[in-house]
């Protein structure tokens, strides 16, 4: 039959039937489908079907309210002209809407669940909020992943930026991006638009704690986990997850020794370089140390996690409403041990040694070279500032004494 609009018009679905195609003689695969619906409504489409690799292909081209004939069939001579082409229509039709079903919003729950077990939960909270909160990256969320680009992403970083600082914009960026490194992985997506997108700069931090403020954190400190783990990291410098996850196993008391590994038995990174950091148990950290009950069957000394400590927020908001110190970071702690160990005496290659740096005396071809840890100099200048707080918290003099700077 030669469809027309008026051929068209006057089509029935026949008696009996409940699926009726009429075919067109131009071109060969063009037709008009008549199906029963639902309240006895019948649905009219155009359909084109086709041959590929040997199957019978059929393909719905639009609701004949919608499309009209002329315009089904230049669509249906399209598509079979695809087909001599060697395309599958109908397969790239199905694979767009399979890759417009893989939106940013229905990936991220699986990418989170996959981040769980990996990173700490005050980080996973962070991940989240970036990824769901439409503040971030809202107009990103319905948009299939292969259609975002990186004029998408970089307006929004600048967004972020503009609304919430580049600090805030830098940890939104990497978390995207680390989505999208995921979903390369598993074929979600060909590419990561978040490369090449500018990153904010950001202020570094220049927060050093008076000997006034560190006295006040200390005294505020309570006997509990947090309040251990706050002295710990102005007795060593170390970063928080360092002390906050460490181990009854990784403390030779007969030694006096506490080793960082590179990577703990839970799987999570010990140091941040990756390499095994020993420092020496003065006497208060020692104190410290051993004044923390031991759990059955728990091998971590804080917390109540797998891998440690994570009330690290609401801890640290309870700290500064005691201490009365404001506007500062338990990062800070760590600048702040570094920068009045110099000032004390210790000598700058020795304090890097101490914070397990590999960078400044150790780069290049002296880091080559040099392997020396420096165990009795660290020891001392551990000794030296543990002496320093002691002082300052009993408000005594300094006992150990360290030589005077030669001029």
């Amino acid at each position: 039959m030669k469809l027309d609009a008026k051929t068209v018009a006057g089509l029935a679905l026949p008696v009996g039937k409940t699926d009726y195609i009429i075919w067109d003689d131009d071109p060969r695969g063009f037709g008009f489908r008549l199906r029963a619906g639902t309240g006895g409504k019948v649905l009219r489409s155009w359909i084109v079907q086709y041959k590929r690799d040997g199957r019978s292909r059929r393909m719905l081209l639009g609701p004949a309210e919608v499309l009209g004939i002329e315009a089904a069939r230049q669509q249906a001579k399209k598509a079979i002209g695809a087909v001599y082409q060697g395309k599958d229509p109908q397969g790239e039709k199905a694979e767009q809407r399979d890759r417009n079903r893989l939106s940013l919003r229905s990936q991220v729950a699986a990418f989170l669940d996959a981040k769980k077990p990996e990173i700490a939960e005050r980080s996973l909270i962070e991940m989240t909020r970036y990824l769901t909160d439409s503040k971030y990256f809202g107009p990103l969320h319905s948009k299939p992943l292969h259609s975002i680009k990186l004029r998408d992403v970089a307006e929004r970083i600048t967004r972020v930026e503009h609304e919430s600082g580049a600090a805030t914009a830098i940890r939104a960026r990497g978390t995207l991006s680390s989505f999208f490194t995921w979903a390369m992985r598993r074929g979600l997506c060909e590419s990561n638009p978040v490369i090449g997108a500018a990153t904010p700069a950001a202020k570094s931090r220049e927060r050093v704690l008076t000997d006034p403020e560190l006295v006040a954190i200390w005294r505020a400190c309570r006997d509990d986990d947090h309040g251990r783990l706050v002295r710990l990291l102005i007795l060593t410098g170390c970063r928080r997850s360092e002390i906050g996850e460490a181990m009854w196993g990784e403390f030779n008391f007969d030694r006096g020794t506490f080793t960082i590994p590179a990577i703990r038995p839970t799987g999570r990174k010990g140091t941040k370089n990756g390499r095994p950091h020993v420092l020496p148990l003065g006497m208060m950290m020692r104190e410290i140390v051993e004044a923390c009950p031991r759990m059955v069957g728990r091998d971590q000394l804080f917390g109540m996690r797998s891998y440690g400590f994570t009330r690290w927020n609401e801890s640290k908001i309870a700290l500064d409403q005691r201490s009365n110190v404001n506007d500062w970071t338990l990062h800070d702690i760590r600048r702040t041990v570094a920068t009045r160990m110099n000032d004390i005496g210790a000598q700058p290659h020795i304090v890097e040694q101490i914070l397990n740096h590999q960078s400044g005396h150790r780069r290049g071809v002296a880091g080559v070279y040099n392997k020396s840890v420096y165990t009795n100099e660290v020891r001392n200048a551990l000794a030296l500032w543990e002496d320093h707080i002691r002082a300052l918290i009993e408000g005594g003099e300094r006992r150990v004494l360290n030589f005077p700077a030669v001029s």
